[in-house]
């Protein structure tokens, strides 16, 4: 199945002239793991859609306690459900993500590939 199942929902990614658009080389990197494990049969789109449209719904939910929210994004949002999807099918634990995006955050700049 291909990524065209998200067009037309509010899981379709950001698109421009029919491209997909990328701010930055981790979006599309993010973006390269899900398809990768759709297509390794991992989970499906409609799995991985049903993630992405949570994490899209609880990015948009106001934050009630006062402090100013963090602004949409929808790559944020695409790697929120990545996780959970990750997490829910037994791929990687929820530690072993914390503690390899900890060791990719602490390379110097320039070293993000």
């Amino acid at each position: 199945m291909s990524i065209d199942l998200l067009e037309g929902t509010t899981a379709a990614p950001p698109r421009d002239n029919g491209e997909l658009v990328f701010s930055e080389p981790w979006q599309a990197r993010a973006f390269g793991v899900a398809a990768d494990l759709v297509d390794g049969s991992h989970f499906t789109w409609d799995q991985f859609r049903e993630h992405l449209i949570e994490a899209i719904a609880e990015a948009e939910t106001p934050v009630d306690s006062g402090e100013a929210a963090e602004p949409w994004d929808y790559y944020r949002c695409w790697l929120t459900a990545l996780e959970h999807a990750v997490g829910e099918r037994g791929l990687l634990s929820g530690d072993a993500v914390a503690d390899r995006a900890a060791a990719y955050a602490s390379r110097p700049a320039g070293h993000d590939h």
